[in-house]
């Protein structure tokens, strides 16, 4: 028995229950969730998902690219670190590896991110239009260091996923994965703080640059082989 499922045990023998979460106690949950609806929400009228998403994505400093395919995705961020004079180099998320990283003269490695890796090239489960907000989840396909430890986190988002508001994003989440994954990271912008005499720093936790490119064909093919489905139920 691994460590996290000895401590989920104990959880479960104190709370007076045994064995994994079941059917009938999953359905309870949700149905718990049905009977407390949402409370008021900003009038989420928009017109136009992927144009708000863009607009205040860019109002939390992050960088906005568009694309119409995924096999674009190299030549669009080739061009970007051309721009900011930033080495063509970075680790990706596995699925991502099979992309034509070279054609776009990128040296591009599918790894374990390490602290000396300038730049982080990931997916996402979904992105958020209300507030810019990135939605990435973990799991051994989409590892979390990815996108925490680079300087450079650029994120790859489906415009087809994009979603109103954050509660939509967590309705996505119960649908598809049925249980939450490990962690979840919503990531609006570079990272910041400002506890320090509220002077405000870049990069305090995190990335100083969040760059994202939007593909607007359909890539549910990656979806499937481990974007963000799990392989197996969680414990």
């Amino acid at each position: 028995m691994s460590a996290r499922e000895n401590i989920l045990a104990r959880i479960r023998a104190n709370q007076k229950k045994s064995g994994l979460t079941g059917p009938t106690e999953l359905a309870k949950a949700a149905d718990f969730i049905k009977a407390h609806p949402q409370g008021p929400r900003p009038n989420a009228d928009w017109p136009d998902l992927i144009a708000r998403f863009k607009e205040q994505a860019i109002a939390m400093a992050s960088t906005v690219d568009e694309v119409s395919s995924l096999a674009a995705v190299p030549h669009a961020l080739a061009r970007y670190l051309q721009q900011l004079n930033l080495p063509l180099r970075g680790v990706c998320w596995p699925v991502l590896s099979s992309l034509d990283w070279a054609g776009a003269g990128i040296t591009m490695e599918s790894r374990v991110t390490i602290s000396d890796d300038q730049l982080g090239v990931t997916g996402s489960y979904c992105a958020i239009a209300e507030t810019g907000t990135l939605l990435l989840t973990t799991n051994p396909s989409s590892p979390n260091k990815t996108s925490l430890l680079p300087d450079t986190h650029v994120a790859i988002v489906n415009t087809s996923r994009i979603v109103v508001g954050m509660e939509d994003a967590w309705n996505l989440l119960r649908v598809e994965l049925k249980e939450l994954p490990r962690a979840c990271s919503f990531i609006s912008g570079p990272s910041r703080t400002a506890d320090i005499e509220q002077t405000l720093v870049i990069g305090a936790h995190g990335p100083y640059r969040v760059h994202i490119i939007l593909v607007d064909e359909p890539h549910d093919d990656l979806i499937d082989t481990g974007w963000w489905k799990h392989k197996k139920p969680l414990a």
